[in-house]
């Protein structure tokens, strides 16, 4: 009996090599290839020569001489019904010819049932091939459905940075627009101030030059005037007849007694220090009045002041005393923080200050008008402080949240511990004990240089608190916060700690 693979081989004898269907009243060529009667001339039609389709051979005649032979055999491939056109839908095994119907877990591969009773493969393991797909099947349905999920993570992940571009570039053209707007109204501001001081100086050489120009038109009516009698008396002396010589003199000599006085030079200088003198710096103090925030010139608030502290007299300057002063203990004075607040606090707007800062110890920044002002609690943004320091031994930080380390009792010599503003604070709660707050969580800041001033940036609606070094304007430090109530400046000189002896001294800048 045929193998399968022995009638497809005779199935594609009997295969047309133009339309790859069976013979249809199949003619041979003179080459001996052989096509469908239809297809050939068919294919002739559309060309002026006649060619093999096979191996391109020319005939100067179409000779088509009928093939029985190849017709009887494709009438028995049509037959067994072998369709020329389809591939085998079923696999065999070419060592064996058999149809695989097994899979080897073992080698990964499809087998037929000899293959199974080899003894290449008489200890492997054989799963029949629809329970194989189905296993198989559950297995990449798992990985698909984890490469799914990872998709809709990586999606998202996509998304988000998408957003984050998105908010970068749109950050960015909000702070381009404001950086060219910020720049015209200064541009626009010195233009003004530029075309104001070239009017006032045309003014002021029109004012002056008006008088001298008509000077000096009376002078050149002068000059003609005597140039005219200059030409007169040269003909004087030139006339021989002695009595009209003596007549003519007598007439002059009467002109000369009627003449005027004669005309001295005016003068008038421009005011050359207005226009020269000092001529940037005059016009960047008069910028400052349009600067938003220009740096506000605060006071210091003696009544919130801590008794220990010495105000100057036009309470820009707080340094630390060596004793209490004889003050009242009023509601609002800090006792024990060494502080004291700026006159003026703030419920809108953007404000910002600068001041000059020692090398120890020192701490400022704002607070909110409703802190503690005298219980010993750890100044943070949790209680409404909002400072950057500079501590000896500890460098330059931004104070942040407390933290609070358990007790198991109270030390006698606790009270030793509030000597500073920074240091540890005891308290009890009930039903938690004692504990120790310490010094607030602190962001450790690096700048470049030690600052000698520290500017202080409020903006009040856009809920945020930065500090720079005033020096060069490099950031320091941001805090972010939804404020509610007044904010007031707040500053502290420290408590001689390092021996410190620098004021903290607010600077003052003035337009004009």
């Amino acid at each position: 009996m045929a193998s399968r693979q022995q009638v497809q081989s005779l199935s594609e004898e009997a295969i047309c090599p133009i339309c790859l269907d069976f013979f249809t009243d199949p003619v041979i060529l003179e080459c001996d290839h052989n096509f469908c009667r239809s297809c050939i001339t068919q294919c002739w039609e559309k060309k002026e020569i006649n060619s093999c389709p096979e191996c391109g051979e020319v005939f100067p005649e179409r000779n088509l001489r009928i093939n029985r032979a190849l017709a009887n055999l494709a009438e028995k491939a049509r037959q067994i019904k072998v369709n020329p056109k389809e591939k085998e839908s079923k696999l065999h095994c070419e060592e064996h010819q058999e149809e695989l119907k097994l899979f080897c877990e073992t080698d990964k591969k499809l087998m037929c049932y000899t293959c199974r009773d080899s003894r290449e493969h008489r200890d492997h393991r054989f799963l029949p091939i629809d329970e194989a797909v189905e296993m198989y099947k559950d297995q990449l349905k798992s990985s698909l459905d984890s490469l799914t999920e990872k998709k809709s993570a990586v999606l998202e992940t996509e998304l988000k940075q998408k957003g984050k571009i998105s908010e970068v570039r749109e950050q960015s053209s909000s702070l381009q627009t404001h950086i060219t707007s910020e720049f015209t109204k200064m541009r626009q501001i010195l233009t003004e101030k530029e075309q104001r001081l070239l009017s006032d100086l045309r003014e002021e050489e029109e004012r002056i030059l008006d008088p001298m120009e008509k000077t000096l038109q009376k002078i050149q009516e002068n000059l003609n005037s005597i140039e005219e009698k200059l030409s007169k008396l040269q003909k004087q002396m030139e006339q021989k007849d002695e009595l009209i010589f003596l007549k003519e003199e007598a007439c002059r000599k009467r002109r000369i007694s009627d003449e005027g006085h004669k005309l001295s030079v005016s003068a008038a200088a421009l005011s050359i220090r207005k226009y020269k003198d000092l001529l940037q710096y005059r016009a960047w103090r008069e910028m400052i009045n349009f600067i938003n925030p220009a740096p506000a010139s605060l006071t210091l608030d003696p009544n919130t002041a801590h008794r220990r502290l010495i105000l100057s007299e036009d309470r820009t300057s707080v340094r630390l005393g060596d004793k209490r002063q004889p003050l009242s203990d009023t509601p609002e004075r800090f006792d024990p923080w060494l502080c004291v607040l700026g006159s003026e606090g703030f419920t809108s707007g953007r404000h910002y200050w600068e001041v000059e800062v020692g090398e120890t110890e020192w701490g400022l920044g704002v607070a909110r008008e409703s802190v503690n002002r005298k219980e010993r609690i750890s100044p943070s943004p949790e209680s409404g402080f909002w400072i950057v320091r500079l501590f000896p031994g500890s460098g330059y930080s931004a104070l942040t949240s407390p933290s609070e380390t358990p007790l198991t009792s109270p030390s006698r010599n606790s009270r030793g511990l509030f000597g500073s503003m920074w240091l540890r604070i005891v308290r009890l709660f009930p039903g938690r004990g004692y504990s120790a707050l310490t010094s607030p969580s602190r962001t450790r800041l690096t700048p470049s240089v030690n600052p000698r001033k520290i500017g202080v940036f409020l903006d009040y609606e856009g809920g945020q608190v930065s500090f720079y070094n005033a020096d060069n304007m490099s950031h320091l430090h941001t805090f972010t916060h939804t404020f509610t109530e007044r904010i007031f400046p707040i500053f502290s000189p420290g408590s001689n700690i390092g021996k410190n002896s620098a004021p903290l001294t607010i600077c003052r800048v003035k337009g004009h």
